[in-house]
């Protein structure tokens, strides 16, 4: 292939029906933004398997190349901070749904969004982690802001054998918090107690609406799921607790009362990554560097995957079939 022609996963609105397909495209189909990068990884999140498979309205603009996150080397820019050669990493700023995304060899994009690498961390470590390992990493942040510390009791992970929880098992128990997991599938709790999960919560009654205020069990909580898990959670939470949400991967509805948050004082604290200011990109990117024990990322990362088996990884993933992050080669077509 000519050094100005590369592949990409393109996503095409075809009778109100989504396409997926490898397209070979050349460097001057890419959108008309300050810097160009070659590509090495991206990854598979919940937002992308939507996106793919045309189960969520994702996609804001048509054709889209997917992919919330990337990471990769700068090939040129007119921002003198990013000289050719800078390792970069880009999460959330609606790329892969309003923008085109991370699933192409070649992206060109604003440098406003991107982030240099931290020290000591690769192209490939930076997307087993990804947009799920950094919004993780928020989530913590927003926990200790809250003043959660390992003193405070236990921390329940939702939805823990998935991207974001299964690094958010880690990065807590790293920093000496006992950590009870909700999986869903007992198959999982090896894998999730290998991050560091003492407990699991996982039981039908998970799938009930739970009363106004249930038994207090959780000091905080960081939740995936949304729905009535979440609902669960407020209603279980100790006075005081804290509440970090930042997923809906068991819908977007919250069916709840006030009850635990006038009876208990309990705070629900939205976490979002997509339009996070950059100085506070580079400051949480920083703390992974330091707070993920980089050994523990190999077993985080569960799956590697091609451009053309994306599709088929999406399904997969929106299944319930995957745990832990799903890394995207997107040179390995």
């Amino acid at each position: 292939m000519s050094q100005n022609k590369f592949q990409a996963l393109v996503l095409r609105e075809e009778d109100k029906k989504t396409n997926a397909s490898i397209e070979t495209l050349a460097l001057d189909a890419l959108p008309d933004e300050d810097t160009l990068i070659k590509v090495d990884y991206s990854t598979l999140n919940y937002k992308d398997a939507l996106a793919i498979t045309g189960k969520g309205k994702i996609v804001r603009t048509w054709p889209m190349v997917p992919g919330v996150d990337f990471a990769g080397t700068v090939v040129e820019s007119s921002n003198p901070q990013y000289k050719p050669g800078t390792r970069v990493v880009l999460t959330g700023w609606s790329v892969g749904e309003k923008y085109w995304g991370g699933y192409s060899q070649y992206q060109r994009v604003k440098s406003d969004w991107l982030v240099p690498l931290p020290e000591g961390l690769t192209t490939r470590q930076a997307m087993m982690i990804g947009t799920a390992g950094f919004t993780a990493m928020l989530c913590v942040n927003a926990l200790q802001a809250a003043n959660i510390t390992p003193q405070s009791g236990p921390v329940l992970v939702t939805g823990a054998a998935g991207g974001v929880g299964s690094v958010a098992v880690a990065i807590l128990t790293n920093l000496g918090y006992s950590v009870t997991a909700l999986t869903g599938d007992p198959d999982k709790h090896t894998y999730v107690k290998q991050l560091g999960a003492t407990a699991f919560a996982d039981g039908p009654e998970w799938s009930e609406a739970p009363r106004a205020l249930e038994a207090q069990r959780w000091a905080a909580a960081i939740d995936t799921v949304g729905s009535k898990v979440l609902a669960r959670v407020l209603a279980e939470m100790h006075y005081g607790g804290v509440v970090a949400a930042c997923g809906l991967a068991g819908g977007a509805d919250l069916s709840t009362t006030v009850m635990p948050f006038i009876l208990r004082s309990v705070r629900l604290i939205g976490v979002d990554s997509v339009m996070l200011p950059t100085k506070d990109r580079v400051s949480a990117w920083q703390r992974i560097v330091n707070d993920l024990p980089m050994e523990v990322l190999n077993g985080i990362t569960a799956t590697t995957v091609s451009l053309t088996d994306v599709k088929d990884a999406a399904e997969d993933m929106l299944g319930g079939k995957l745990k832990g992050r799903v890394l995207v080669d997107v040179n390995a077509v």
